[in-house]
């Protein structure tokens, strides 16, 4: 005799689906993380290769157009923009804006911020890159934000030649701690940020094992030395 599913029945089966669901949202959670940093790893890989196309173009010499501001993402995209090939130009005279910009490998999936906030640039690109050493030991975070007269007289690329360790210095890396909670930058002790270092590799780096910089914090623009210093042991 065909009968239904009793009550009790009903609630054990949903009781099942809730406790395996609790089980199954939480791996692929982690899966979906792990796929959006693999993206970022790529785009930094491909960024990195653009860099070294650029250097071999410029007498071996990093990107410094004597902007101060090339740090930021929405500055040093320009230069390398025949590299990266990605669509849009620029809003003249304003570097920061751009018509028809489709980021492609210029901002993280998983970067909630750089799409309202930064015109789609979620990569930083290191400031001593393009500043003297000496002058990097001489400068505060103030002098990178807001940069005097004297710091941006000095922003010319820096050799490739001068880069003491290639493996342990940062050149390009996420400008927030996208793959965990908060959204610190690089100036604060928590979070963590996919890098690309000067030797081309890219690794998942924790704000806490950054050497400091000269203004206290694990500032990849001013690391200690600049390009003649490292930012991970």
């Amino acid at each position: 005799m065909n009968r239904g599913f009793s009550l009790i029945e009903l609630l054990v089966v949903i009781a099942i689906i809730a406790i395996l669901a609790a089980m199954l949202f939480p791996v692929l959670a982690a899966a979906r993380g792990q796929a959006r940093k693999a993206s970022c790893q790529s785009n930094l890989r491909q960024i990195g290769l653009a860099f070294m196309m650029y250097v071999s173009d410029y007498d071996e010499r990093f990107p410094g157009d004597g902007d101060p501001d090339l740090w930021m993402g929405r500055y040093w995209r320009w230069p390398l923009q025949a590299y990266l090939t990605f669509p849009g130009r620029m809003v003249a005279p304003d570097p920061r804006s751009s018509i028809g910009f489709r980021p492609e490998i210029l901002i993280c999936p998983a970067d909630p911020t750089a799409s309202t906030s930064w015109d789609a640039t979620s990569y930083g690109y290191a400031a001593c890159f393009y500043y003297p050493p000496d002058v990097v030991n001489a400068m505060a975070l103030g002098d990178l934000t807001s940069p005097s007269p004297w710091c941006a007289s000095l922003a010319s690329g820096r050799s490739q030649a001068e880069v003491a360790y290639p493996a342990q210095k940062v050149m390009v890396a996420e400008w927030l701690d996208n793959h965990e909670s908060g959204q610190n930058g690089w100036w604060a002790w928590a979070g963590a940020h996919e890098c690309l270092f000067a030797d081309g590799h890219v690794k998942y780096v924790q704000a806490r094992s950054v050497l400091p910089a000269v203004d206290g914090w694990p500032d990849f623009n001013l690391t200690r030395d600049g390009v003649l210093g490292r930012d991970v042991q």
